[in-house]
């Protein structure tokens, strides 16, 4: 079966399937359905802990059609000694994803962050091939036919460390070369040819100069993988936006995503939030720019017919990686997604409902 029509028998099965319990008569408004009404998914990333939670799973099923494992299918999890693989984590996801007739993305096969410390101490130019195709041939079988899609490549571009092709300076570069990204591709397809291929980055949404620069980066690669015969089908666009740079815009996005449509490749909105920490301390202002910032990307961005699913990182504030990672300095919680911490719909999850309603 081609890889689009698996996207629209995904669509129809979804569409077939009973909807979820106990906020099935609620009434806030279900993401879900409204994006299935304009031919998209709607999602989030989730944890291990998240859906062991019985408050937080029943709000999880109303609102998301595809869900991408947070961290339980990085190397880290799934690889954590260089002669055994472990898939606890990963098989648990994949268990709830496939219960509750949900889609499942897989989060990611090669990435320079979140990895076991023995393959740092174990990787030389001699074993980095092996290692890097043993490890995705290995994860990807096990989920054959079950994963609608795989960030096969996690965020492989960094212009200002000015190597050949604005690759950024990993160990996979460092060991492999430039053709890690190309060999990495090939062997997920291989291993499973029915899932959606998708490369993955951030900081390419926003009009700055930094950005530009790494989205036409971005864009040859993807130009120069269409050309070779790369088995690449989708561009996932993070999407962790931010104001430090002052109020974002979008010009320069919307050319780079015409640029993408025109090698017909998809676009995820992989991992949408709004990092809050330049923002007021004022709980309502604070949230009405968040959505602000909700609003504007999205109406933006679903104005392209490419783009096929809107993911945020997490669903509510208080899952969200920024608490530890992009802290506020008044020490106040970062107010970043669709829901607080206490599950209620915020401002941002409006903005949502708006730009999905709106979307042509």
């Amino acid at each position: 079966m081609h890889r689009r029509d698996f996207v629209q028998l995904s669509l129809a099965s979804l569409a077939a399937s009973a909807l979820p319990s106990s906020l099935e008569s609620a009434e806030i408004p279900k993401l879900r359905e409204l994006a299935r009404s304009k031919g998209l998914f709607f999602g989030t990333a989730v944890s291990d802990s998240q859906l062991h939670r019985a408050d937080f799973t029943p709000l999880l099923l109303d609102q998301c059609s595809i869900l991408v494992a947070e961290n339980q299918m990085k190397w880290r999890a799934t690889h954590p000694e260089q002669d055994r693989f472990d898939f606890t984590q990963a098989d648990f996801f994949m268990d709830f994803a496939e219960s509750h007739h949900l889609l499942a993305r897989g989060h990611n096969l090669c990435w320079h962050e979140y990895n076991p410390a023995w393959l740092d101490a174990a990787i030389t130019p001699q074993n980095a091939v092996s290692l890097l195709t043993t490890h995705i041939q290995t994860v990807v079988t096990r989920y054959k036919g079950r994963v609608h899609s795989w960030d096969v490549v996690n965020e492989a571009i960094d212009p200002t460390h000015k190597n050949p092709q604005g690759l950024r300076n990993s160990l996979w570069l460092q060991n492999i070369g430039e053709d890690y990204v190309e060999l990495a591709f090939r062997t997920a397809a291989k291993a499973d040819p029915a899932a959606l291929l998708t490369y993955n980055d951030y900081d390419i949404e926003t009009d700055s100069p930094a950005q530009q620069a790494k989205r036409e980066a971005v864009l040859a690669m993807l130009q120069r993988f269409v050309k070779k015969g790369v088995p690449i089908q989708a561009l996932g666009v993070q999407s962790h936006l931010r104001t430090n740079e002052g109020v974002p815009t979008w010009k320069g996005l919307s050319k780079f995503l015409l640029e993408v449509e025109k090698l017909n490749l998809q676009v995820y909105v992989t991992e949408l939030d709004v990092d809050d920490q330049f923002m007021p301390a004022d709980i309502p202002e604070r949230d009405r720019q968040v959505a602000e910032i909700y609003r504007s990307y999205l109406d933006s961005v679903l104005r392209h017919n490419s783009v096929k699913a809107v993911l945020t990182w997490c669903l509510s504030d208080r899952d969200s990686w920024l608490q530890n990672f992009r802290p506020r300095k008044d020490a106040l919680p970062q107010r970043p997604l669709p829901f607080d911490a206490q599950l209620n719909p915020k401002p941002a999850f409006f903005a949502l409902r708006d730009a999905l309603s709106s979307k042509p």
